[in-house]
């Protein structure tokens, strides 16, 4: 579900989703149906998951330290540094 989300750029809304999409999976797992109002919270203890959203910025830092420890000349750390000239046009 988080494959490549290193480098998704995430809003507040991607969050919810995210967070609505893992409850759904883990009740499913779990075979809980929303009538048993059970919390998710208490599901994702018994399966021994993380919060998605706890996991998603744990892939950025980890990425980020890893871009940090290239050498100065790699095209990712280029990249990285890079500032775009001129003013930014809208459309």
């Amino acid at each position: 579900m988080l494959h490549g989300s290193e480098t998704w750029p995430i809003r507040k809304e991607n969050e919810v989703t995210l967070q609505q999409t893992q409850i759904r999976i883990v009740s499913w797992m779990c075979d809980i149906k929303l009538q048993d109002r059970a919390p998710s919270k208490g599901l994702r203890v018994r399966l021994t998951l993380d919060d998605i959203i706890s996991v998603l910025q744990q892939n950025k830092l980890r990425w980020y330290r890893h871009m940090l420890s290239k050498e100065n000349n790699e095209w990712v750390k280029k990249c990285m540094e890079y500032e775009v000239q001129g003013a930014r046009g809208y459309t």
